[in-house]
């Protein structure tokens, strides 16, 4: 029986990685262990909650005497490290609890994960840590690293701390730095399921200056099959990229959305851009799918479709968390802009 430590297990793709192993794979344990700030969330994981392979934890991945209590109780043969800060918008607001997180954070993890001689660290990064990419060409896991946002830049921060400790210390880790996800449980901070609740209460759709940015996505469940294919068959030590091969206009985007739930295009408002805003990302996954095996296999259309209609039949799950807190923020956000 393998016992996998997954971090941030609560929140969006996290919850979706422990639903998957606990659902396909039978012969592995998961605890979890989640502080759940406003973006986690156990109602992520109804129904899990109770399976006698999921055991969860409330604490903090900078707390290094809880990890280690964790591990020591539980025998954990791997790290899963979802936890992190992942908006930008929130990062340029408050950076310095991204630095906590996202890098004294994971050099916890990375300090626990050495001392007990780990099988494995898998490190969830972000094609962002790369930069931006002009109209032609794609990331691979030589570009160099380039971020321009507080929290890329954490990102990145964290991504070599784990390299310096597979270097320095022959710490078995992977990377894998993925596009942009969509999918069930997304906090609704994130543009698809920003613009899924503005539209299903014919709220104006705030879109960032001309919305003509390019991203690539990558539909969360296609994510967490490429994450399990690196933990289990993944070269050690080694970076994989992982990407949805859908490069959509922000724009493009916001109309399928409206397209898909029926409403117009009046209620699209462009407001004024986010300081440095990255014009495109677009993922070259060609290592991963040569060495592993994996591709994606939702189309964006598809994916939107099933993301869109999940929402719908998951109302009081977004009733319940776009009140209070979320309010106040969205307010922060796009008040005024």
């Amino acid at each position: 029986m393998r016992t996998l430590f997954v971090t941030g297990g609560a929140g969006f793709i996290g919850s979706n990685f422990v639903r998957m192993v606990l659902d396909e794979h039978a012969d592995t344990t998961v605890v979890n262990l989640d502080s759940l700030t406003y973006a986690g969330n156990l109602e992520n994981l109804k129904g899990y909650t109770d399976n006698p392979r999921h055991t969860f934890v409330k604490g903090d991945i900078c707390d290094a005497r809880l990890v280690e209590q964790i591990v020591q109780r539980h025998n954990i043969d791997a790290i899963i490290n979802f936890a992190a800060e992942s908006h930008v918008d929130r990062s340029l607001v408050e950076p310095g609890v991204f630095i906590e997180t996202n890098v004294k954070g994971t050099l916890t993890l990375l300090k626990i994960a050495l001392e007990k001689k780990m099988e494995r660290f898998v490190q969830i990064s972000t094609d962002e840590v790369y930069g931006s990419l002009g109209p032609e060409g794609y990331f691979t896991e030589q570009t160099p690293l380039s971020p321009n946002s507080p929290y890329s830049a954490s990102k990145a921060a964290a991504d070599m701390l784990v390299q310096a400790y597979g270097h320095s210390w022959d710490l078995r880790y992977n990377i894998t730095r993925c596009s942009n996800n969509y999918g069930p449980y997304h906090f609704p901070e994130k543009m698809i399921p920003l613009m899924i609740n503005n539209a299903l209460n014919d709220k104006e759709l705030p879109v960032y200056g001309d919305g003509l940015q390019v991203r690539d996505w990558l539909y969360v469940q296609d994510h967490c099959t490429a994450i399990w294919k690196v933990l289990t068959e993944g070269r050690p030590n080694t970076v994989y990229n992982i990407g949805g091969n859908n490069e959509k206009t922000n724009l493009e985007v916001v109309r399928l959305i409206l397209e898909r739930l029926g409403k117009p295009d009046t209620l699209i408002r462009h407001v004024t851009d986010r300081p440095g805003h990255d014009r495109r990302y677009a993922i070259d996954s060609s290592k991963i799918m040569t060495e592993l095996g994996w591709k994606p296999s939702v189309s964006f259309e598809e994916g939107i479709a099933k993301t869109i209609d999940w929402y719908l039949s998951h109302s009081d799950w977004l009733g319940r968390i776009v009140s209070g807190q979320y309010q106040s923020y969205y307010e922060q956000m796009y008040a005024g802009r």
